[in-house]
């Protein structure tokens, strides 16, 4: 085990050695994705100016030729990617407007939509997770546009995440906008960074759920989600 503290690397540059120390341990710091209070004072034409000149020096460090018709646009392209696609769930312009509806049909049971495809990214390593949510909830006057729980779910998932935390969000936020507590959420991936580095198991998933109001007292309304989303 390496000493914690700041020490020196070979170049001068002042690295955390408990960095090195956390190693492949799964950690997370907050319900909320943590962000600087100034995270949004720059706009986002030159977060990508800045984020392509950064990648282009990453490239360089590794030995990558930029002059190759191949390499020469990929600093360019990382950086609308990170800004406009993969993480722009980080900005709250982004958040999906969502509209209630009267529950005019006086729907009383559980609403399911199941199989909901994501694709996120673990925060420790910057590579993907993907995997599918499973959302119910139970109405309390109020309904919600189908695609807009897809849409919420895309936009938690599009920031660097742990899947812990994206569940609570997810599952908070339903709460919040349907004035509801009966809300469940289950979230079943894969992580790139255990199967593409460390130890590089293909085939292992993590599931994690959130359970609140009728879905956390009472057992019956559980197994009846987990039936509906077991189902092919």
């Amino acid at each position: 085990m390496k000493q914690k503290g700041i020490m020196l690397n070979t170049t001068g540059i002042k690295i955390d050695s408990s960095i090195d120390e956390m190693g492949d341990e799964h950690i997370g710091t907050s319900h909320e994705t943590p962000l600087r209070e100034d995270a949004f004072e720059m706009d986002d034409e030159l977060k990508m100016e800045l984020i392509e000149k950064h990648f282009k020096d990453i490239m360089h460090v590794l030995g990558l030729d930029l002059t190759d018709d191949s390499l020469s646009g990929t600093p360019r392209r990382v950086a609308k990617m990170f800004v406009q696609e993969v993480f722009s769930g980080l900005d709250p312009k982004n958040k999906p407007e969502v509209k209630l509806f009267e529950n005019k049909y006086k729907y009383s049971e559980m609403l399911v939509e199941k199989d909901i495809t994501f694709f996120s990214h673990c925060e420790h390593h910057f590579v993907p997770i993907y995997g599918k949510a499973h959302v119910a909830y139970i109405s309390n006057g109020n309904v919600i546009g189908l695609s807009k729980i897809n849409r919420i779910v895309q936009y938690f998932a599009k920031r660097p995440q742990v899947q812990e935390r994206l569940t609570m969000q997810i599952g908070n936020e339903l709460k919040e906008i349907l004035g509801t507590e009966d809300v469940a959420v289950v979230i079943d991936a894969h992580h790139m960074c255990v199967s593409s580095r460390g130890v590089q198991d293909v085939n292992s998933k993590t599931v994690t759920s959130f359970y609140s109001g009728k879905f956390d007292k009472d057992d019956t309304t559980r197994k009846e989600f987990m039936q509906y989303i077991a189902l092919k």
